[in-house]
């Protein structure tokens, strides 16, 4: 799934774009500076994540040209697998999001016919004060 800094209540500061950098790229493949397998490598977990569990978009691949991407998130912080953890539901993001551990959420975006892939945005999720309960006892 992807979410949109606008989905996590509090986001809005730490929020990194990376859309400049990805327009960049695609321009330097385009002038032939770059060549296709350069830009083409995702990892086989990731392009096995974006066909199980990714998101579609109707953004057409801007390499190949013939296939809609699907977003990817990742998150990664304390008390998570090294390798961090896709999420796949928006519950699952809203669970994460309630921890009191400050924790990163990496929006990839895959086509998983080409294997392009580009990292569009990282939001911090997280970092929420424990609540305690009030009552007296």
């Amino acid at each position: 799934m992807s979410f949109e800094p606008s989905s996590l209540r509090g986001v809005g500061p730490g929020v990194v774009d990376h859309r400049l950098v990805r327009r960049a790229l695609i321009s330097e493949y385009r002038k032939g500076r770059l060549a296709r397998d350069q830009v083409c490598d995702a990892h086989p977990e990731l392009l096995r994540a974006a066909r199980s569990v990714g998101q579609p978009t109707g953004t057409e691949c801007p390499i190949c040209e013939q296939h809609k991407l699907v977003l990817v998130t990742y998150v990664f912080g304390p008390r998570l697998p090294a390798h961090g953890r896709c999420v796949t539901t928006t519950p699952e993001l809203q669970q994460l999001n309630r921890r009191a551990e400050q924790c990163s959420a990496y929006v990839v975006e895959v086509c998983p016919s080409c294997s392009w892939h580009h990292l569009l945005r990282v939001l911090p999720i997280g970092g929420r004060p424990a609540r305690r309960s009030s009552g007296t006892g």
